[in-house]
């Protein structure tokens, strides 16, 4: 264990922070929707004004970045782990609906702290030199969340019971909790040492961490057209969390697939995203991290076109497969974005203000595809219509002027 670089097991800890709490309550979210609607008679409205709660990540967000910077990565994962758990772990014991939004607050409270921040900052702090691919394989974390917790869902709900699901879901962030506490370190002298010990080019870590960090402040950030530009078209992106990718396995379902083809098909977005964010990691190294994420998009847009208005699941198949190529590689590649435009020296709180911009998303969203289902018994309206947000952003990312690549 001495002989092993730090940076391994501070990756594979991002890993799992990234992808189970992302696992847990946005992918899984479809295995619960008919429990809970039919043991408290809520509509789907109702239930999904629990994903809109998702806005509070947003409110989060910018604080939890300026406290990275200023005391570092690993008390921030810790105490938002803590909510997560507590988010979850509290839901057997809800009979009314305020409770399920108060902890569903709870969840998305932690998400910042737990996913893209320390992605974020924890490689680009180990691995200078190969950020692109290994923020691939760090937020393919995302995706194994998605090919995992939905299955243990079912399997627990089916077996045991909904409050059992989200206790085991609670157990396990604890013990992420416990492990990130032993483990996590963003500490320059640290990681001056360990690529030391482990023969790794130095000429890179200057640039990246520590006092000497290269990039652009908050400040500097806040007056550039090109941070207005890509914080648009990063909110209109992201609109495939909260108002696709949430809404997935119940579409699946009732456009004809069984309940357990249902959940094969959302396992199959989470397990294509993996070589999705590989791919379109090292590629960014490539083309940039602007055009990739442009490819990114397209390949959602045509699949939520799929998704409105395929008419068998042959072609429902498909969407999935277009869907996904380009679903996986956006988480990494949001982070990395922002990297590329604005650099490493006041990363986290530059990612904090443009999260803060996805209330947006965050609360309209899941309520729009929830009111569209309700009056309409299907998605398929609200798929049409993201899919024309997806497009506003990839003309806003083409209207980048890209004159400095960090």
């Amino acid at each position: 264990m001495k002989n092993i670089y730090r940076g391994v097991p501070i990756s594979i800890i991002a890993f799992l922070s990234t992808g189970l709490p992302i696992g847990m309550a946005q992918y899984s979210f479809g295995e619960f929707s008919f429990p809970l609607i039919e043991k408290f008679g809520w509509t789907q409205t109702e239930l999904n004004l629990g994903l809109s709660m998702a806005f509070i990540s947003s409110i989060i967000a910018p604080i939890s970045g300026r406290l990275s910077d200023k005391i570092g990565i690993k008390p921030v994962m810790i105490v938002s782990m803590v909510m997560i758990a507590l988010g979850f772990g509290l839901r057997p014991f809800i009979s009314n609906l305020w409770e399920w939004y108060f902890l569903s607050a709870l969840v998305f409270a932690g998400f910042p702290g737990t996913t893209v921040l320390p992605s974020g900052k924890l490689v680009a702090a180990w691995y200078p030199e190969t950020r692109g691919r290994v923020m691939g394989a760090v937020t393919a974390g995302n995706n194994f969340g998605g090919v995992f917790m939905p299955p243990l869902a079912a399997i627990l709900i089916s077996s045991h019971s909904w409050e059992s699901a989200y206790v085991v879901f609670a157990g396990v962030i604890v013990l992420l909790c416990i492990l990130t506490f032993f483990i996590v370190s963003d500490d320059p002298e640290l990681i001056k040492n360990q690529m030391k010990k482990s023969g790794k080019n130095l000429n890179y870590l200057s640039q990246k961490v520590g006092i000497n960090a290269s990039g652009k402040t908050l400040k500097e950030a806040l007056s550039n057209k090109n941070f207005y530009f890509m914080t648009i078209a990063l909110t209109g992106a992201c609109f495939t969390y909260q108002g696709v990718l949430t809404q997935l396995r119940q579409h699946f379902e009732e456009n004809g697939f069984s309940p357990a083809t249902a959940t094969a098909g959302l396992t199959a977005v989470a397990l294509m995203g993996i070589g999705s964010k590989l791919f379109f990691g090292r590629f960014s190294e490539k083309i940039t991290a602007k055009n990739a994420t442009i490819l990114s998009i397209f390949l959602q847009t045509i699949g939520v076109i799929i998704f409105a208005i395929a008419n068998n699941k042959i072609i429902l198949w498909f969407g999935i497969f277009i869907f996904s190529l380009g679903f996986g590689g956006l988480g990494a590649l949001i982070v990395l974005l922002v990297q590329e435009l604005f650099g490493l020296l006041e990363f986290t709180s530059i990612m904090g203000v443009i999260l803060f911009a996805n209330i947006i998303p965050g609360i309209f969203a899941s309520l729009m595809a929830g009111i569209i289902h309700d009056k309409t018994s299907s998605f398929n309206l609200a798929f049409i219509i993201i899919g024309i947000i997806f497009v506003i952003s990839m003309i806003f990312l083409l209207s980048i002027n890209q004159k400095e690549k960090y």
